[in-house]
């Protein structure tokens, strides 16, 4: 304001909010106060550009240097920008989203939902969403505080309350979000976790059923996607990692759906972001066709296990242990956009160096859970013995 920019207030809401209202009230940007899904003590800012998308990396090193010279100069108080704040940027955001699906057939299910929004955003919008929809909602850490009660990332370890909630009260399902509701986690009839990565590979399923076209994941996301996509006659691109990187190809490719594995719904048709609020209508809506319990659906996904470890590399150049595996595997299916994965006929692996820590992340999936761990082992032995 002191630059006489006018400031839109839309006041407490989750990110995919302020995606669909930087769009919606034609802003040239848009700021998310948000640490995602980190603990309590964290905080961070969120950058939009005018699309209503995370800044690309290409704006995001325009904008950096940028500041270090940015201008100094306030304007006068007569010329400050104005504040308004605006009420209606949730219910149009969730507005929008109810068109994307068939309200009345999922009202006709009436079921019946856990929801845990971990005492975040999406206290203010999920119970009134849900109740939209003819669920009944069972309201778990929807507390408007901000305080999360447990560690806010939603994995399996985390919500070990949740899933007993499900089986107490007999539910059809539970819907997690993260604090910021971009990523959508379910627990099934059974109380047991449906899987992150299977939220991807449910909303493309049930995309693609309807609507034939371009998916696009990024490079550590579960083969299941290929699976459903290639039932569909339907091709899977990979992208480096990062919603922004997924949005860039996602557009490139005019992809119909696309995501990542942590649980992250983008559904173009909206907006290009992460959207817990339109995974929930998809996976409410498939449930409703189908006709069939979370559990039973989860049971006919294509199987895959996924294993992770970080590997502590000293004082070892992590780009030469990564470029020593390329050369060892080189008559291999390689893909470098984001570190090296490598794909077998029973496997891949995904080597990322971290950008803040001397470590590389491995992350390697296979049909079983010990195969996946015997593999993500034989890796981790081999950047050991290639960093002597």
């Amino acid at each position: 304001m002191q630059k006489g920019n006018d400031v839109v207030d839309i006041g407490i809401c989750p990110t995919p909010t302020v995606l669909f209202n930087v769009n919606k009230l034609g802003a040239v940007g848009g700021i998310q106060i948000s640490a995602s899904h980190n603990p309590n003590e964290w905080n961070a800012l969120k950058l939009l550009n005018s699309k209503g998308e995370f800044m690309t990396p290409e704006e995001n090193k325009i904008m950096l240097s940028k500041l270090d010279s940015a201008s100094q100069n306030y304007m006068r108080w007569d010329s400050l920008g104005k504040l308004t704040s605006y009420e209606e940027g949730l219910q149009n955001h969730s507005t929008e989203v109810l068109k994307l699906v068939d309200v009345d057939l999922i009202k006709s299910k009436k079921f019946k939902v856990v929801l845990d929004c971990v005492n975040g955003a999406g206290s203010y919008i999920m119970p009134k969403f849900l109740k939209e929809l003819g669920c009944e909602v069972v309201e778990l850490n929807c507390g408007k505080t901000g305080i999360f009660p447990r560690l806010p990332e939603p994995i399996p370890e985390n919500l070990t309350e949740t899933m007993q909630v499900v089986k107490d009260h007999s539910a059809d399902l539970a819907i997690v979000v993260d604090p910021d509701v971009d990523r959508l986690v379910l627990i099934t009839d059974k109380g047991e976790p449906f899987i992150e990565e299977n939220t991807i590979t449910l909303a493309a399923k049930h995309v693609l059923s309807k609507t034939k076209g371009s998916v696009v994941v990024n490079l550590s996301t579960t083969r299941a996607v290929d699976d459903v996509a290639n039932s569909e006659g339907c091709e899977v691109f990979r992208s480096p990692v990062g919603e922004a990187n997924v949005v860039k190809m996602m557009k490139e490719v005019n992809a119909v759906i696309g995501g990542e594995g942590s649980g992250g719904v983008i559904y173009p048709k909206l907006h290009y972001g992460r959207d817990a609020l339109v995974g929930t209508v998809l996976t409410l809506e498939h449930l409703a066709e189908q006709n069939k319990k979370l559990s039973q659906i989860k049971d006919e996904l294509p199987k895959y296990f996924i294993a992770k470890k970080k590997i502590e590399l000293k004082n070892v150049n992590p780009d030469e242990v990564i470029e020593k595996i390329k050369s060892k595997y080189a008559n291999e299916k390689i893909n470098t956009d984001d570190g090296l994965r490598i794909d077998f006929i029973d496997h891949w692996v995904h080597f990322r160096k971290s950008n803040t820590e001397p470590i590389i992340r491995c992350i390697a999936e296979a049909k079983t859970e010990v195969e996946a761990e015997k593999f993500i082992d034989n890796y981790f032995g081999l950047v050991k013995e290639l960093m002597k």
